[in-house]
């Protein structure tokens, strides 16, 4: 290679479109970030344009070369990390969406879901996908497009139609139509693919009335898998994953009983379990990590639904704070939430409780209680509901954890961090690179072309910031952990008669 090569990683996320230009030492040498528009037709429906996706995307790519002063000489390979289970279908031959993307936030095909399981088939989906029937995934928003948008089934069944989730329009708008792939973590998100075969599955495609002709190839997670025209012709695509799994890599958590939490808006909880997948009896989802080469390992995830959307929520709707970074701050005044506890189950309750009945509790309140409790609560109750999903994966799998690697923008509260270590009774884990998601796609894409040699080489590029030891006792831990799940259980169903008597 002449010069000094570099990998452009472009991380395509729910609000907005980001790119970074990563070196061999896995340093970030430049990084560009543009949101875009999030449309909401009528309530609970949730969309984007696949165009604005494109430009936003392709955009900050430029940028960030321009930033490194670089070419797209410069790039030995392209990363591609994204939001997952958000339904694009477009005409093959146009190129052109055929409706707006439709994001995994999105419930309109709840009724659907609802109705599969009711049937009895949620065992089927569950044992083939490692997938709970749910609205979040893309095989329903699928079957939604095709019921629903014009001539959208009989251009399907006439193979005129493609779809994909947001990595393979990436790749077929990077490649001018020329590759139309999805990697092995993408496709075992949309409630159609069997993590056991590792193919599309007959008896899915057929409950769910979608056309094989419509699917992507699936290809590895690291390995090359395209050549980009147009844009930056010339380069190899060579890593893809959806970014909870990219942020697994990331972290380096490569080993069965690693586990990484990232704290987003949300926050999502992943342990590595090895090659075989294990069957949640937990409610946790059975997922594929990555898949490298011809091996595929896999992973148990838990999605919490409100985590750093908590503090926005204090700060915003309450104004106890003024900025989210004062909440740690003010949290920190006080020695203990003095009793109050938050159950932040303000759009209903995650893993392992699926409760989209539960409604959001702040509790055992008194004269004397003040802001700063509230505040510290509120810390506690994110840190408590990863506690639930933590005790969930480690039932399922029988690995003990010895760590939890953090990640996300709410890791960088250190209080947080520390409460979360008191409550788990082990350590938490903060890497000096807290873009976990974006390195995770650089290192696939890297490992790949020979960028970097081996896994080895990466790991030993993961540097620790800062480690949170517990320092509360384990009955301490145990009196918490009962506070929680006795205010847990006020939260839960907290709806449930009102939306069956509307």
């Amino acid at each position: 290679m002449a010069g000094k090569q570099y990998i452009l990683a472009l991380d395509q996320g729910t609000t907005s479109s980001r790119a970074m230009v990563v070196d061999e030492a896995g340093s970030v040498v430049s990084i560009a970030q543009r949101p875009f528009r999030q449309i909401f037709p009528q309530p609970g429906w949730v969309e984007h344009s696949p165009t604005e996706i494109w430009s936003s995307q392709s955009g900050v790519a430029t940028e960030a070369l321009a930033a490194a002063d670089l070419t797209e000489h410069d790039i030995a390979t392209i990363g591609i990390t994204n939001q997952r289970e958000t339904t694009v279908v477009w005409d093959r031959e146009t190129g052109e969406p055929i409706y707006n993307a439709i994001v995994w936030q999105d419930r309109r095909t709840a009724a659907f879901c609802d109705a599969l399981r009711n049937r009895g088939d949620g065992a089927m989906i569950q044992e083939k996908t490692g997938l709970i029937p749910d609205a979040y995934f893309s095989g329903s928003k699928l079957n939604w497009i095709l019921n629903n948008v014009d001539g959208a089934r009989a251009r399907a069944e006439a193979g005129k139609l493609a779809f994909g989730t947001v990595d393979s329009w990436l790749i077929w708008k990077l490649t001018q139509g020329e590759r139309h792939v999805t990697d092995a973590t993408n496709a075992s998100r949309t409630m159609l693919y069997n993590i056991h075969t590792l193919e599309w599955d007959e008896e899915l495609l057929r409950l769910l009335d979608v056309p094989r002709s419509m699917l992507p190839e699936v290809v590895a997670s690291s390995g090359h898998c395209g050549t980009t025209r147009g844009l930056f012709a010339g380069i190899a695509i060579a890593g893809i994953a959806g970014d909870q799994q990219a942020a697994l890599f990331g972290q380096m958590c490569t080993e069965p009983g690693m586990a990484k939490c990232t704290f987003g808006t949300g926050a999502f909880m992943l342990l590595h379990t090895g090659t075989q997948p294990m069957a949640s009896k937990n409610r946790l989802l059975t997922t594929i990590a990555w898949q490298i080469g011809d091996k595929v390992e896999y992973a148990l995830e838990g999605s919490m639904l409100m985590a750093g959307a908590v503090v926005q929520w204090l700060r915003d709707e309450l104004r106890v704070i003024r900025t989210s970074a004062e909440v740690e701050e003010l949290a920190a005044s006080v020695s203990s939430s003095n009793g109050v506890v938050l159950v932040p189950a303000f759009a209903g309750l995650g893993a392992p409780h699926w409760d989209q009945y539960a409604r959001g509790a702040l509790l055992g309140m008194t004269r004397g209680t003040t802001r700063a409790h509230i505040a510290r609560a509120a810390l506690e109750g994110i840190a408590l509901q990863v506690t639930d999903v933590l005790g969930a994966m480690q039932a399922d799998s029988g690995l003990p954890l010895a760590q939890l690697r953090v990640d996300g923008g709410a890791s960088a509260n250190n209080l947080l961090m520390q409460i979360q270590a008191d409550v788990l009774g082990i350590e938490v884990v903060r890497p000096k690179n807290a873009e976990a998601t974006v390195m995770g796609a650089a290192y696939l894409a890297g490992l790949a072309m020979g960028y970097w040699p081996n896994k080895e080489t990466i790991a030993r590029q993961w540097q620790m910031d800062r480690v949170f030891s517990p320092v509360i006792d384990a009955a301490a831990r145990g009196k918490v952990r009962a506070s929680w799940r006795k205010a847990l259980g006020r939260a839960e169903g907290w709806t449930k008669e009102e939306e069956a008597e509307g």
